[in-house]
């Protein structure tokens, strides 16, 4: 997927575009309704599809103390875009000037900026320009005079209420996983970077990958069911995120900590997206290293038997069923995993 920071770069585009705006926190399936569409689009026409979105999110720039934690980093929502079927995306710096630019200069930017646009596709709530004064009227009204057509996905709704960024946020933060993978269409993920830690897992014969979280959200602390994507390929593993209060009582510093099962290797410096599938048990000190090397591997036992039941299997390949390929596991390739370690 092409990524590029100016509207003007998609001056030279030769096929119609196809456009999705909006921020897109999350990528959850309201948004996902905007993105499919213009994807679509896109292919009837032989043409490209694009997303328009943010970085960072505008209240950070505007009102910084009011600005939500983030669902998603923006790598982490690139990375949702090109996996969606994007042929590019336009990350707009967002910045004080940005802020303070009209409607319809905004628009105007758009008509110079892409020659070729044909199509654009918005959630019904949309607004751009300075103070979101624009909106789809307006939007509709600009793009009539040009023969450029707008359309506006109506919400999508999750127990009678649509789907926003907010409300996953909200239920993420509570720890309602369920809830938040029914808004998301996936469970949702921690994506970050595999950093050095301390060793002490490989020291009690679990070893961990350590990963530092690029989103602002984060669950509560406890013990989870994962699957973790990286370098393509998907592995089930068991996750500790907290303070590691058996080992490290007091130092205040959370963990986000993976023991991937029947896999070996290094991955210092690569980026991984860790599922949340389910949430064993909340965090808890445990009065010696035995038994919390017991209760780890009570942990992995009851990770591994959740992560492997058909059910669970059959609901992951339906949630990524449009992702590519390598992020499909089958029960059969789930066997053959086995076999080879």
């Amino acid at each position: 997927m092409k990524i590029v920071q100016k509207i003007e770069a998609l001056r030279d585009e030769k096929g119609p575009v196809c456009l999705a705006a909006g921020f897109f926190d999350g990528v959850h399936l309201g948004h996902q309704e905007v993105l499919d569409s213009a994807r679509d689009r896109a292919r009837a026409l032989d043409g490209a599809a694009w997303a328009l979105t943010f970085d960072p999110h505008p209240l950070k720039v505007l009102v910084p103390a009011a600005a939500p934690p983030l669902l998603t980093g923006c790598a982490h929502k690139l990375m949702l875009l090109a996996r969606r079927g994007m042929d590019g995306a336009i990350v707009l710096p967002f910045t004080a000037r940005t802020a303070a630019i009209a409607p319809e200069a905004f628009l105007a930017q758009l008509a110079r900026g892409i020659p070729s646009l044909r199509a654009i596709f918005v959630g019904a709530d949309w607004t751009f320009g300075q103070g979101g004064r624009g909106n789809v009227a307006q939007l509709v009204r600009w793009a009539a005079a040009r023969g450029i057509t707008i359309t506006v996905e109506p919400p999508v709704t999750y127990a009678g209420a649509p789907i926003s960024s907010s409300r996953i946020r909200a239920a993420v933060a509570d720890g309602r996983l369920n809830e938040a993978a029914a808004m998301l269409g996936r469970p949702f993920s921690i994506y970050g970077d595999v950093v050095h830690g301390a060793g002490l897992g490989r020291q009690l014969g679990y070893p961990t990958i350590n990963v530092e979280p690029r989103n602002e959200v984060r669950p509560p602390f406890g013990i989870y069911a994962v699957r973790a994507i990286f370098e393509g390929q998907v592995r089930n593993g068991v996750c500790s995120h907290g303070l590691r209060p058996t080992l490290h009582p007091g130092d205040g510093q959370p963990t986000f900590e993976v023991h991937l099962f029947d896999w070996e290797g290094n991955l210092y410096g690569h980026e991984v997206d860790v599922f949340l599938v389910a949430r064993l048990r909340p965090e808890r000190r445990f009065d010696s290293r035995e038994a919390l090397v017991s209760q780890i591997a009570a942990d992995a036992a009851a990770a591994r038997a959740l992560l492997e039941t058909p059910a669970q299997i059959l609901a992951w390949n339906k949630a990524l069923q449009t992702w590519r390929p390598d992020c499909i596991v089958t029960p059969e390739q789930q066997k053959n995993k086995k076999r080879r370690h």
